[in-house]
Formats: structure tokens, C-alpha cells, sequence
């Protein structure tokens, strides 16, 4: 296994401004990250659920083929995560009507042994404390890489920053680099960010796309142009999973940024993959639009967004 993500499986209820709303879908920060690494690597996930996630569920992730599910415990008598949202007109923020933590605040789930020589490996939004305690289990890993949110940083600071001292990289969104280093300014607070120990950082900004801040250089990347945003929940995971996802299938294969997967080079070019899925992602609720993508759009759309960086 190249790619290793740890994070939650969850059952989401999302609200949009124009009145559609679902109820009971699929969701969960290592099930979109997954979904979309798998255009480009295998990926494992480590996670656990109740014993109330649904069969249908399981299905859908069978779907990716490439998703290795050997880390996802079910416990008996356990609740599976659940998430209720309500996106503002923006659809770039969003209102929080229920958080059911559930299975996340029993024990963690372990890494299995096959995973655990895993170089690539993706902390997704848990308890910075959980995420510490996983990360120390990936013996080989090359890169590591965590992703948070406001309410860790609110709750768990110290914890927080504990964990940024063992990861190589950052991804997190505009408003909680500036909630957690009190820098309006995205570049601003990514430097001080890198104060903690890391590498680098990646500021997604949504609809405006995400800048990396790396001790090489900076870089920033705009979304790609979607006519159809539906659901932009789950974006910054799958940004996050096409990242990652194409950073794996470059060390498997010995191309260009095998030598160091976190340089500068590579993070901008694995952006740019990450961009373009997530851009399919906000078209459907869910996993529904990724279910249905193939390999031959994601290379069409691919094309035109590199074309569409082009300066000539």
C-alpha cells in the first residue's frame, strides 16, 4: 500500500441554498479523500463505523475498486459518525445544524500491519490527539501530511501543535489558517505556520482556489471554472485525495518526484490533480458524481485546466 488515509466515515444531511437537501447520504473526511485518490493510487483507509452503516454504503465505496477497506472496523453496539449542514448563498460557508460524534470518540481504530510500511500517509480532520497517536504507527512513511478545522483549534490547540511537530504538511482552509495564527493575510499566516516544524502549507480558499506555502517557494493554483456546483461538501477532502493520490502514484512508479515527494515541485503539480477532481465532487451530493467519472474526463478536464495555466 502507497497511500494510507485515517479519518472519518460518516452519514451526512446536507441543506443547499436552493432548497434541495439530503438526508443519510454517505460522507466522512477519509471517504471523499479516498474516493478521489483512487483515480490515481490504491488507498487504504482507517477508520471505524457502527454497526448502523449501511450495506448500501459499503457498495458505493466497493465501486472505487481501488479502495482497500481492510482498516475500517465496524463495532458492534457503536453509532456511526453523523454530520448535518446547511450551505449559505455563498455556498463557499456553511451553517453546522448537528455533529454526532459517535464511534470518533471511542478508541481509535489501529493501523493494520500491511499498512503500516505505508510511505505516503494523510491525517484527515480527527482529534489532533487521535491523529497524533496514528501517525506514530506509519513506520516508513516518506510523506505525512494532516488536515484540521476551527473547532480543534478552538478545543485542542495544544494538542494541535504537538501533532504539527511530527507531519511534513498542512492543508486547511482560509479562515482557520487565520484563526489559528490571528494573520489575515493567507501567505502571512502560512509563514508563521511553518514555524511549528512544517514543510509546507496548502490554504484552500475555495471558489478562489489554494496557495501553497512551502519553505521553497509559493505557489497559487485557482479552482478550476464549474458551471454546476451542487454540493461543495467534501471538496476539500477530495482536493486533498487527488494531491495526495497522484503524489503516491508518482514514488510507486519512479517518475518525476519520486526522489522527494514533498518538494515544492511535485505539491504544485499534485495540486493541480487535486483541483481538478474536487471540481467534479461539488457536481452531485455525495459520491455521486465521482461514481460516475471516468478516467477519460478526469484526463479531458485535466487537460484543460493545464492548458488554462498556461502563460504564453
Amino acid at each position: 500500500m502507497n497511500l494510507t488515509v485515517t479519518g472519518t466515515v460518516g452519514i451526512d444531511t446536507v441543506f443547499t441554498p436552493d432548497g434541495e437537501h439530503r438526508e443519510g447520504i454517505l460522507g466522512g473526511s477519509s471517504i471523499y479523500f479516498a474516493a478521489a485518490a483512487s483515480f490515481f493510487s490504491p488507498v487504504g483507509i482507517v477508520a471505524a463505523v457502527g454497526d448502523d452503516f449501511p450495506d448500501e454504503f459499503r457498495g458505493q465505496i466497493a465501486h472505487f475498486g481501488a479502495i482497500d477497506t481492510a482498516g475500517l472496523e465496524t463495532r458492534a453496539g457503536s453509532k456511526t459518525f453523523r454530520w448535518g449542514g446547511k450551505y449559505l448563498a455563498d455556498m463557499d460557508h456553511r451553517e453546522t445544524l448537528f455533529t454526532e460524534l459517535n464511534v470518533v470518540i471511542e478508541e481509535p481504530p489501529s493501523v493494520p500491519a500491511a499498512y503500516a510500511n505505508c510511505p505516503v500517509v494523510f491525517l484527515a480532520n480527527m482529534h489532533p490527539g487521535v491523529q497524533h497517536r496514528l501517525a506514530g504507527q506509519f513506520t516508513k512513511r516518506r510523506l505525512m501530511v494532516a488536515d484540521t478545522m476551527d473547532l480543534w483549534i478552538n478545543t485542542a490547540r495544544a494538542e494541535l501543535e504537538v501533532m504539527l511537530g511530527e507531519v511534513d504538511g498542512l492543508v486547511l482552509n482560509y479562515d482557520e489558517a487565520e484563526q489559528f495564527t490571528g494573520h489575515r493575510n493567507t501567505v502571512t499566516a502560512g509563514k508563521h505556520l511553518l514555524e511549528f516544524g512544517l514543510r509546507f502549507v496548502v490554504i484552500k480558499k475555495g471558489e478562489h482556489g489554494a496557495i501553497l506555502v512551502h519553505r521553497d517557494g509559493l505557489a497559487a493554483l485557482p479552482a478550476f471554472p464549474s458551471e454546476r456546483v451542487v454540493d461543495p461538501t467534501g471538496a476539500g477532502d477530495s482536493f486533498a485525495g487527488g494531491m495526495m493520490g497522484s503524489i503516491a502514484a508518482a514514488l510507486a512508479r519512479g517518475g518525476k518526484g519520486a526522489e522527494d515527494p514533498g518538494s515544492f515541485e511535485s505539491l504544485r503539480r499534485a495540486m493541480a490533480h487535486g483541483t481538478v477532481v474536487a471540481s467534479f465532487t461539488i457536481e452531485q451530493f455525495s459520491l455521486g458524481r465521482l461514481r460516475q467519472l471516468t478516467k477519460q474526463e478526469l484526463e479531458v478536464r485535466s487537460h484543460q485546466y493545464m492548458h488554462m495555466l498556461r502563460l504564453e
